[in-house]
């Protein structure tokens, strides 16, 4: 279930606010011995963060699904930086980052659990079996904050800025679990910036013919370009333009792209190598 972007925090009743984590979005799932870390893009997680796997077995019941986020913790908040130098082919690498900067696993919601299909009841109902079921939960497994004050999300989204919180979430406590709409609200520190992009992911649902998300760059006082977010809120139909627009940058754009390195053909945050694309400045995109 996606959120929609909004300027402000909603007022009126019926709503629970929790804060927003600068992390990964997951999906857990769990069937006996068998746990899948499901990404966004539907894509396994597992590799990638070994260390969750045994907690995510011994403190989940027998049959479940989670929504939730996975999250590093420095001294400073959380560090998504940190979160990215994960996602690395070699398998060596991703297991001493497990142990040198662990992850931890927030959840915010509960679709199933044994029998009972969570999804078509409402979330007030779906918030109390999340609560009951992670009453013990003990590190790396967390359970989200969540509050009707309006107030104190206005002073969390004040307060939380630089400790990695990206904003408020947003959600009616009549509302069902419906997956792939935005229904959820978020309300995000504007922060605006000229970026360049550096390439970008397709679509899930249209290899070749929709992009799925830009893949956003700034360039630091040495000259290097850093990958600092993506941008990924299109319309089906600019899905769709942005292939047509994008194709004259896609040829032998990785000739000289500051991203390549030692001939891996791989951009910060992708999962699997990514086809050719060339830089180029989109004005005033927000990072």
């Amino acid at each position: 279930m996606l959120a929609k972007r909004v300027d402000e925090i909603p007022t009126g009743e019926h709503w629970l606010f929790e804060p927003k984590w600068d992390g990964f979005r997951a999906l857990v799932f769990r069937d006996a011995q068998e746990i899948l870390i499901q990404s966004r893009d539907g894509k396994s997680l597992n590799r990638y963060f070994p260390e969750l796997i045994e907690p995510l077995l011994r403190q989940l019941p027998g049959r479940c699904v989670l929504d939730g986020e996975i999250v590093i913790a420095s001294g400073r908040g959380l560090d998504f930086d940190a979160l990215q130098l994960r996602i690395h082919p070699a398998a060596s690498r991703v297991n001493l980052l497990s142990k040198e900067i662990p992850a931890s696993v927030v959840f915010f919601d509960l679709l199933c659990v044994d029998d009972r299909d969570l999804m078509n009841e409402s979330f007030q109902v779906r918030r109390k079996a999340l609560e009951n079921l992670l009453v013990s939960a003990q590190a790396p497994l967390y359970l989200t904050p969540a509050i009707t004050e309006r107030a104190v999300a206005l002073d969390w989204f004040r307060r939380f800025e630089g400790a990695g919180l990206d904003g408020v979430m947003a959600k009616q406590t009549s509302g069902v679990y419906e997956p792939d709409k935005r229904v959820m609200l978020k309300v995000k520190h504007e922060r605006d910036c000229d970026c360049v992009v550096a390439g970008f992911r397709w679509h899930k649902n249209g290899e070749g013919t929709a992009v799925g998300s830009l893949l956003l760059g700034l360039y630091d006082g040495s000259g290097s370009l850093q990958h600092v977010g993506v941008c990924a809120s299109f319309t089906q139909a600019k899905r769709r333009e942005l292939v047509e627009y994008l194709e004259p940058y896609r040829k032998d754009a990785l000739v000289d792209h500051p991203w390549k390195r030692d001939g891996n053909q791989r951009m910060p945050g992708a999962q699997k190598p990514l086809e050719p694309r060339k830089r180029f400045v989109l004005g005033a995109v927000a990072a």
